[in-house]
């Protein structure tokens, strides 16, 4: 496996990202990872391993990086997830626009990354983000995936919900069980407003999981059963979507 910790320049300054890819039989397709609040950190390059390890270019970019080079959550104290909530709050779908479109300028001058198949993962407050993606870059993103997203319903203008018409790629949303940042009365809303909009999906609920079960790191959430469905649920997509023939 190749890695490689690189700035990838963007409308707004170096954002600073963690790419893997393997070592031969490329070019492979692109993969946009897009973190969770915590931040970027090795739990995340362990994750971005695990799709490159069958196949895939991947992009895992700091979304913080306009506030912080290096911020990601060392521990769940009072004092440091209010900075964590900070950062995300400052962070708007707009900017994650933006931050697309230089990782897709970047893909295309890198002679292992096939470009013209890409596809998106984004976990918890990046839900909103892959389905920005989608709907922004119709003709380049081919799938995303949306793990325990947050958000996802908001009474604002740029809510996710709101681009159904838009997103014309396959979507899946692997919702928890158990999850405050995504109850079933607002992903029965998303459902219905991807319904009316076109858009091919799937939804699939975890059961006996909670908000974060993907996270082998996150203790007393994380569930196995549902994060190896979860990257079951991933593979297969990319794999449908991102072949030679997509």
């Amino acid at each position: 496996m190749i890695e490689k910790h690189l700035d990838i320049p963007t409308a707004d300054g170096a954002m600073n990202t963690f790419v893997v890819y393997p070592e031969e039989k490329g070019p492979f397709p692109v993969v946009l990872f897009y973190m969770d609040a915590p931040g970027k950190r090795e739990e995340l390059h362990d994750m971005a391993r695990r799709l490159a390890s069958v196949g895939y270019y991947v992009v895992l970019p700091n979304l913080y990086y306009r506030r912080s080079r290096d911020f990601w959550l060392t521990e769940r104290t009072e004092a440091k997830m209010a900075v964590m909530f900070e950062h995300m709050q400052a962070l708007t779908n707009a900017m994650t626009v933006r931050d697309t479109q230089a990782m897709l300028d970047f893909a295309d001058a890198q002679p292992e990354a096939d470009a013209q198949r890409v596809g998106c993962v984004g976990y918890c407050m990046s839900g909103p983000f892959v389905m920005h993606a989608a709907a922004n870059f119709p003709d380049r993103i081919k799938s995303i995936a949306a793990i325990h997203p947050a958000q996802m319903v908001t009474d604002q203008d740029d809510s996710p919900h709101l681009l159904g018409a838009r997103v014309k790629c396959e979507s899946y949303f692997g919702c928890a069980e158990t999850d405050k940042w995504a109850p079933p009365e607002t992903v029965a809303t998303l459902k219905a407003a991807l319904e009316a909009g076109g858009t091919p999906h799937r939804i699939e609920w975890y059961p006996n999981s909670e908000h974060g079960f993907v996270f082998p790191l996150r203790t007393g959430i994380y569930h196995q059963p549902s994060a190896e469905r979860h990257w079951e649920r991933v593979f297969d997509l990319f794999r449908r979507t991102l072949t030679p023939s997509a």
